[in-house]
């Protein structure tokens, strides 16, 4: 069997979005109603990585080119650029910002890099004009970022100018502190926007815990996801191994299996 290349793709996205013999689905679709698949794939790649299928990696990146085929097609059909653009734009910029690589310039080491790569993003930012009255540590942050993301990103821009904790042991002490606050609004009786405004403070924190812990939020995330999924999992067939669905059995019972199943690992 022939081996399909990356033209073949396109020509079967461009069929796909053909108004005489296209899929209806695929026609109905734009920039916003695919933008959540594309978001979606991105961390099926992540999953697949975490779990070190490598053959599922294959595919989710697969499903994850296809998002930037359609985006491409989409744009081509509107007269915006076309797949061919996209490339040559990341191409020009992994260009553009590794001139230790592609050019004559040489940094002492990763920091140096770092703190380079993101004069060049500054640059860029102020090429296209934006920014240019913006002088702030913050600036270019972009909104488009998962929260949790976001919130790194900001700490890390923040720490650039020495706004942050030594190490981790007063982050504990003002999550301790954070988390005094949404008590006393539960038993208060805040309303939702009280309580929202602390708990955001009480993640924001979190967030600046596994900065400093060196842990990424979203794969810690990640992991606690599956880690709830199978002991929930493993307390249902414990309950059907007694002859109860696990919704007959009260809640101190049901912390007994969680408790049995804890134990278990």
């Amino acid at each position: 069997m022939s081996r399909h290349s990356l033209n073949d793709l396109l020509d079967i996205m461009t069929r796909l979005r053909d108004p005489e013999r296209g899929c209806p689905w695929d026609l109905k679709q734009d920039f916003a109603s695919i933008a959540p698949y594309t978001i979606e794939e991105a961390y099926e790649v992540a999953d697949a990585i975490d779990r070190k299928d490598w053959q599922d990696l294959r595919d989710e990146l697969g499903d994850l080119l296809l998002q930037v085929v359609f985006h491409a097609q989409m744009a081509k059909e509107a007269g915006l650029f076309d797949f061919n653009d996209v490339a040559h734009a990341i191409s020009d910029k992994m260009l553009r910002r590794h001139p230790h690589v592609f050019g004559d310039v040489s940094y002492d080491d990763l920091e140096a890099q770092t703190e380079a790569w993101e004069a060049i993003k500054r640059a860029e930012r102020l090429a296209r004009g934006e920014g240019a009255d913006d002088d702030s540590a913050l600036a270019g942050v972009s909104r488009g970022l998962p929260e949790w993301k976001r919130a790194t990103k900001l700490q890390q821009r923040a720490a650039k100018v020495g706004f942050d904790w030594p190490d981790a042991g007063p982050v504990l002490d003002k999550l301790s502190e954070e988390l005094e606050e949404v008590r006393a609004e539960f038993a208060a009786g805040a309303d939702r926007e009280r309580l929202q405004d602390e708990i955001g403070d009480v993640l924001f924190v979190v967030t600046n815990l596994a900065r400093h812990a060196g842990v990424d939020f979203s794969q810690a995330l990640r992991h606690a996801n599956a880690k709830f999924e199978r002991r929930f999992r493993h307390m249902e067939q414990l309950a059907r191994n007694d002859g109860k669905a696990l919704s007959e059995h009260d809640l101190a019972a049901q912390e007994a299996l969680w408790q049995r199943v804890k134990r278990a690992e």
